[in-house]
């Protein structure tokens, strides 16, 4: 009787709350064993039959994580009282095939251990396995983030960099977010795969300036080319080109080789090699691929659990593209 009464006494004076999960990378080891191995399963087979997963993937993956944090948010579908973040005018040349591979993954461990795996955790999973099929680098997946309640287009544009963005603002976006320098320079490799459609590049084509309508530092044989590839964009808004033109289905360091070279896409490419806060960066990588490797990965990490949605502050998805309250039971 006394022992219960002194817990009694505990109790009251130290009031057990539930704490939020702490993210482990054995998270799902005993509620859902096969987890890693139905994400790599799912996402080797997309990548062998669509090549451009990856990419598509990775990209998503950075649009999820950049508005509010990493919690599959960018998944969700609008409906007749919420434009949902997809529909964001940036989002809207996010990769179907990335969507895709969630979805299947999403499904099968519906089936083997419904109700356990979020949509976020799996996104995190799943771009950490493509980014490593195509070539690049392994680095750890931290796990148990919930799925967030909100996904708004309103809340899209100023936080994601747009291509046209000077360096001044770049560094400031990615400040505001708590990431550095070198972390948004090492960021920036992920362009070493994929593609970007024309609209976002062809101001450097057509329009550079009054007296010079293509960029001069551009290099002129991939600035010919291009102007081709993109003469029609305005009508066939699908045109693109690989952001890495030598090596683009292999995630490696040769899009920083290419910065030097004037082979940069994106304005925000090229600004890279041009700003003396990032130029030795990119000198560094395109000359050490451990180095971009090391710290792409733990950019990777840092980003991954950005803004994760934990305890009351989430949900687990029983569909990835709605939220549980909007799904009829």
């Amino acid at each position: 009787m006394a022992m219960a009464t002194a817990l009694l006494v505990l109790f009251i004076a130290f009031p057990f709350t539930q704490s939020a999960p702490v993210l482990t990378e054995d998270y799902y080891a005993k509620t859902c064993p096969d987890f890693q191995k139905i994400v790599r399963e799912t996402v080797s087979q997309k990548q062998l039959a669509q090549p451009a997963t990856a990419a598509g993937t990775l990209r998503l993956f950075f649009h999820d994580c950049f508005v509010e944090g990493c919690d599959a948010s960018v998944l969700i579908n609008s409906n007749h009282v919420n434009s949902a973040e997809k529909d964001a005018d940036i989002n809207h040349s996010l990769s179907g095939d990335a969507f895709d591979v969630i979805v299947k993954a999403k499904t099968t461990l519906e089936l083997t251990c419904p109700g356990v795996v979020s949509c976020a955790d799996i996104l995190a999973e799943a771009t950490r396995d493509l980014v490593t099929i195509v070539g690049g680098p392994f680095y750890s997946v931290k796990l148990g983030r919930l799925d967030g309640h909100m996904s708004k287009s309103a809340n899209v544009d100023a936080n994601l960099p747009r291509t046209n963005h000077t360096m001044d603002a770049m560094i400031k976006l990615f400040a505001s977010k708590g990431f550095t320098i070198e972390e948004l320079v090492a960021l920036s490799g992920g362009h070493t795969i994929g593609f970007s459609h024309c609209k976002e590049f062809t101001d450097r084509l057509f329009n550079y300036s009054k007296t010079t309508p293509t960029d001069p530092e551009m290099h002129p044989k991939l600035a010919e080319g291009l102007k081709k590839t993109c003469a029609n964009f305005v009508k066939d808004t699908a045109m693109s080109a690989f952001n890495d033109v030598i090596t683009p289905g292999k995630f490696d360091n040769m899009y920083y080789q290419n910065l030097k070279r004037g082979l940069g896409l994106l304005s925000s490419d090229h600004v890279l090699v041009k700003d003396p806060r990032t130029k030795p960066l990119v000198e560094l990588y395109s000359t050490d691929q451990a180095a971009f490797f090391k710290a792409f990965s733990k950019a990777m990490e840092k980003l991954s659990v950005f803004g994760v949605k934990t305890g009351k502050d989430g949900e687990v998805r029983r569909r990835c593209d709605a939220f549980n309250d909007a799904i009829q039971s």
